[in-house]
């Protein structure tokens, strides 16, 4: 995706050294970088904690923590100011983070960040508590008349089965086949079947209380029972009569990091090959496990799959592969699919693909404390289905006040895992946070999670797979709570069901009195929340690239109530037969009583408002993701029916009746009340896949970017493609149809004998209309083929007299591509005297090593000092330089030596020595 224009190698090519023997190479610093300590690149300090380390193609940028940073589901990605340099791979002790240099510039390495989720991981920062506002605790809502909460009538029987481990395509380890099972005793007939999958987290745990995120697990450690962790909600969902399997997944988080989904496919895979195993069992139960005979026969017709974080993106996964099958070569399961997924309940989730069901029911509970998925990303499995098929499957947001990452999984909990763990929301002790910090009066305790958690699984199981309309204002944006969840505030916005015409502003509109405002974008007055804002938006999670057309909103600014924002759809919208105009309004948190005005007007001028809503902001802070969306609702009647054509509805105007305010139009629907059955729409799927290939020596080629065009149907997506010299994405709408033409993406790859750095062409893809994105990133990929150029270094002044610089020239052999460096370390001197820490400018001294020069020692003995050599791009040479200080001493001759340092900052041995000499002024 990017170009690189630095590389930093260790043992890279050979050096000679005019008068010594060939073997000196490029090396790079390895511990806390500094600036520069050669005059021809001394911008390129980094920060403390970064390093560069690796050799040739294999080159890495480094970011070690001070702390262990837990392993979880959001991926933790390194940025240069706003710009993604890439996604590294985590090292086994859990604090070292990694990431290729090919094809990844470090124009500004001083704006170097570390984030998971749009959260600093390097620089937490918190605004002090002077500046934050008093937080605002959610009304209590009035209760529904059905509970979910409650347990059924039936006891539970609880069972575990491990079967013969699987591969799955990209994975060089197997993955094991292992589940518990809680399911109803003496329930009659077929029962439901609900499979549940636990998120990313560490894999593998030792005696002495250290885990690990390996696979497998190295001898005298255990694997994590992480898939034992749901047992409160499956003991709840048996009561009532289903069959629960919670599946382990630890061979998918072990070797998850380098896949470009994230690992969703191998979750997908080991879902559904979970799936085929109770099917077949289900058609013979005398080849289940013991724990699957002591369950009642499972009905496949019914299924319901429940995802934490990085498994709620895998059940996610699953319920498309279902419905429209994957690419052969990346799938892990091959068989029939002989079962029907429901609905899906997506916990914390991540979705870094973007690319929801729209077609199979869902319910996501967000929580409000997460200190992992801490963007709230997966508010995308509604925002993102909207338009994009016929709309009848409910898609419904669960926003849970309070509530953390890891407290829906007992095994991820303190106090109840077997395994070390940890409250995944980070807590100042000086600086607590008025809303996540625990003890707060908004913050819930494990135990309420778990049990609000559990509530609102069997809330979706009892809507989705029993079709009990009763509980719907649960889910749908209603007001209604459910007791069994008590003490937790729990809100709830949705989508699709019953709600007829949408007016969204991702579509053709204009407004007047506001702004269109884009979810992501780079430039303040473009985005809906400028980047300097305290507290995010879930709506307005970034993806792939820094500006996405077609995702906006409508902002609101008055400093006067009675200023109308007007909207004006392209086409009339129809509220025939509505009973009530639904919008979701987003307003500042913990602002309260933000009351707006709704009236609309037909195509024939005539104007009537609907009523009047009041709008209060979610208890947020600068470190949550709180800019959330409350479902309001108007009621439509006889009267308006008559005061204006509501079968053609031009236009909606919104007026606020407070002195001041902010507010964001996510949009608007005719709602009406019920579930209808859903039917699966026939549509186009598309995955993008990706081509290695050399770059050659000369010549231009033209490849394409493997894209895969399934499914049923027609539809259109939106085609992302960055250009790697310039990190510049465009994009275009596509029309997709399989069998037809897809996708054509050429990608031109221009052969030469420079060496450089790999050239990445990604591609990533979005549904738009009557489409699903399986694989939604990949690319062509031109390897450098070419090999680094040898290096050598001439004296230029290698013994001068005190206070003049000692100089080295360092030659390529020829010019690359790339910016080509290395770092020599000051080792001991051997024979005469070695130059002290006052023999050198101070200032140079501090620039290179971060040392001051007292008390005097050999260079050799200050820490971390090393000198740094670059070469630009398309030159052939640079100099480095030891500047030196003159005294009034009389001081015999004194020496400095360089050699090659390795990785870990020690000399490579066997490496050629740099010798400079100063002899004193007199």
């Amino acid at each position: 995706m990017i170009r690189a224009r630095r590389i930093w190698v260790t043992a890279l090519a050979v050096l000679t050294v005019v008068g010594a023997s060939p073997g000196w190479a490029q090396a790079q610093q390895t511990s806390g970088l500094r600036p520069s300590a050669t005059a021809v690149d001394d911008g390129d300090g980094l920060p403390a904690d970064w390093s560069i380390t690796g050799e040739g193609a294999a080159r890495k940028l480094v970011w070690r923590s001070d702390e262990r940073v837990p392993m979880g589901d959001a991926r933790v990605e390194f940025y240069a100011g706003d710009r993604l340099l890439g996604r590294p791979a985590p090292a086994k002790d859990g604090r070292t983070f990694r990431l290729g240099l090919d094809g990844v510039p470090l124009d500004a390495p001083q704006e170097l960040q570390v984030r998971a989720a749009g959260r600093r991981l390097d620089a937490p920062g918190s605004a002090s508590a002077g500046e934050r506002p008093a937080v605002t605790v959610p009304r209590r809502l009035p209760a529904n008349p059905v509970d979910p909460g409650k347990p059924g009538a039936y006891r539970t029987v609880t069972g575990e089965y491990g079967l013969d481990p699987v591969r799955l395509p990209g994975f060089a380890e197997p993955v094991e086949m292992r589940a518990v099972v809680v399911a109803p005793q003496g329930a009659q007939g077929r029962r439901p079947l609900a499979l549940f999958l636990h998120g990313r987290h560490s894999t593998c745990y030792s005696p002495q209380g250290e885990t690990g995120g390996e696979w497998p697990c190295a001898a005298g450690t255990k694997p994590i029972p992480s898939h034992r962790g749901y047992l409160r909600d499956q003991r709840l969902l048996a009561s009532q009569g289903y069959v629960t399997v919670s599946i382990s997944a630890n061979g998918v988080n072990g070797q998850d990091w380098s896949a470009e989904d994230g690992g969703a496919q191998a979750r997908s895979s080991l879902v559904r090959r979970h799936l085929a195993r109770w099917a077949g069992w289900s058609a013979d139960p005398g080849t289940a496990p013991a724990a699957v005979r002591k369950a009642p026969r499972a009905d496949l017709s019914r299924v319901l799959l429940v995802g934490h974080s990085r498994g709620g993106e895998g059940v996610n996964r699953a319920a498309m592969d279902s419905l429209y099958p994957p690419p052969a070569a990346q799938d892990g399961y091959r068989g029939p699919v002989r079962w029907h997924i429901r609905g899906t309940v997506l916990i914390g989730p991540t979705i870094f693909g973007q690319n929801p069901v729209p077609d199979v029911p869902s319910t996501t509970i967000l929580p409000g404390c997460d200190g992992d998925v801490s963007d709230l990303q997966g508010e995308v499995y509604v925002d993102g289905t909207r338009q994009v098929s016929r709309g009848a499957a409910l898609h419904s947001a669960v926003y849970m006040v309070g509530a953390n990452h890891n407290y829906f999984n007992t095994e991820w909990t303190p106090g109840q895992a077997v395994a070390p763990a940890e409250d995944d929301f980070w807590h100042d002790e000086e600086e607590p946070d008025p809303v996540c910090s625990p003890g707060t009066r908004t913050r819930l305790t494990a135990d309420q999670q778990h049990r609000a958690g559990a509530t609102y699984i069997a809330a979706a199981a009892r809507l989705f797979v029993a079709r009990d309309d009763r509980v719907r204002p649960l889910l749908d944006g209603s007001g209604r709570r459910a007791p069994s969840a008590d003490p937790a505030r729990v809100l709830t916005h949705a989508v699709g069901a019953r709600r007829g015409a949408g007016l969204l502003p991702d579509g053709k509109v204009t407004v007047s009195g506001g702004r269109l405002c884009s979810a992501v974008h780079p430039s303040s007055a473009a985005a809906c929340l400028a980047s300097e804002t305290a507290g995010t938006s879930p709506h307005f999670a970034r993806w792939e690239t820094d500006r996405e057309p077609g995702r906006r909103a409508v902002a609101l600014r008055w400093s006067a109530a009675g200023s109308p924002v007007r909207v004006r759809p392209e086409r009339p919208l129809s509220l025939t037969g509505a009973k009530a105009l639904a919008l979701r309004v987003i307003v500042p948190p913990n602002s309260t009583g933000t009351r707006l005005d709704v009236s609309v007007t037909d195509t024939a001028g005539r104007r009537r408002t609907l009523g009047r809503v009041e709008v209060d902001g979610l208890p947020g802070t600068d470190r949550t993701a709180s800019y959330w969306a409350r479902e309001v609702r108007v009621p439509i009647g006889a009267d308006d029916a008559a005061a204006v054509g509501l079968g053609h509805i031009g236009s909606l105007e919104l007026t606020p009746r407070t002195r001041s305010g902010r507010a964001w139009l996510m949009d608007a629907w005719a709602w009406r009340p019920g579930t209808p059955q859903v039917r699966e729409a026939p549509l186009a799927r598309v995955d993008v896949g990706r081509l290695t290939v050399k770059e050659g020596d000369s010549g231009e080629r033209t490849y394409r970017v493997p894209v895969q065009v399934s499914g049923r149907g027609g539809g259109q997506v939106r085609l992302f493609v960055t250009d790697p010299a310039t990190d510049n994405v465009t994009d275009r709408l596509v029309t997709v149809r399989p069998g037809a033409q897809g996708i054509d993406v050429p990608v031109k790859v221009e052969g030469n004998t420079r060496y450089g750095d790999d050239l990445t062409h990604d591609v990533f893809v979005k549904a738009v209309r009557t489409s699903v994105v399986g694989s939604h990133l990949g690319g062509v990929t031109a390897e450098n083929d070419d090999p680094a150029p040898t290096i050598g270094v001439t004296p230029v002044a290698n013994r001068v007299t005190e206070g003049e610089p000692l100089k080295w020239r360092v030659t390529l052999s020829a010019a690359a591509d790339v910016e080509v460096g290395g770092v020599l370390a000051v080792v001991p001197v051997t024979d005469g005297r070695e130059l002290s820490s006052k023999d050198v400018d101070p200032a140079w001294l501090r620039d290179a090593s971060g040392a001051s020069p007292d008390p005097e020692r050999p260079l050799s003995e200050v820490e971390g000092l090393s000198l740094w050599v670059s070469v630009l791009p398309g030159r052939t040479s640079a100099e480095v330089t030891v500047p030196t200080r003159k005294d009034a001493l009389a001081e015999p001759a004194e020496s400095v030596r360089l050699r090659l340092s390795d990785d870990s900052g020690e000399p490579v041995p066997g490496a050629p020595v740099v010798t400079g000499t100063v002899v004193d002024a007199s």
